[in-house]
């Protein structure tokens, strides 16, 4: 009888043991996921159609927040960042202007630094319209738009035209819903 007892109570001890060691890979992943999530990962849905034919809006994307700890956005990368006039939205767009830079915006055709050739612009979805003049982008800020320009709330409509270097959140990489598509 008392071997039985402590069989009972060896099987007890595994189970609990055994339940002990799942709550702990739990909590692992959920606390993973989180680090991910909040240092190293971006994940946005597109919610407007602005930067379509590219991404479109519902599409779902993910970046890197790590891709500007040591160097700025490039020309034609795509970014999730903070929207300068309401920091509580995300929003994405492809970086333009980069800090220094002259933008002039002419019949829709964007010059950039005094160029007599208008920026090379495959990923538009339409022969954009419109003139905007001139914007000096500020040290530490970028001049953002929409691949949609026909179609875009960005830098040439916002109160404050820049994003500064502190909204930035990542480079977006690839799309990867519905389906999946590379974005660089």
């Amino acid at each position: 009888m008392a071997k039985d007892n402590r069989e009972t109570e060896n099987k007890e001890v595994s189970i609990g043991r055994e339940i002990l060691s799942w709550v702990g890979v739990i909590v692992f992943a959920v606390a993973l996921a989180l680090f991910l999530n909040a240092f190293i990962l971006v994940n946005a849905e597109v919610p407007t159609k602005s930067m379509e034919n590219t991404i479109k809006a519902g599409d779902h994307i993910m970046g890197l927040r790590v891709s500007y700890w040591f160097k700025g956005p490039e020309r034609g990368d795509i970014v999730v960042f903070k929207f300068p006039d309401d920091e509580s939205q995300n929003f994405v767009k492809r970086v333009i202007g980069l800090p220094g830079d002259s933008i002039e915006i002419v019949d829709g055709k964007v010059y950039i630094n005094g160029s007599d050739t208008p920026l090379d612009e495959p990923y538009l979805k339409e022969t954009p319209y419109g003139s905007f003049g001139t914007f000096t982008v500020p040290a530490g800020c970028y001049f953002m738009m929409g691949d949609n320009r026909n179609d875009s709330h960005d830098s040439r409509f916002w109160d404050h035209t820049y994003v500064t270097e502190d909204e930035l959140i990542g480079k977006a990489y690839f799309k990867y819903y519905p389906g999946f598509q590379m974005l660089h």
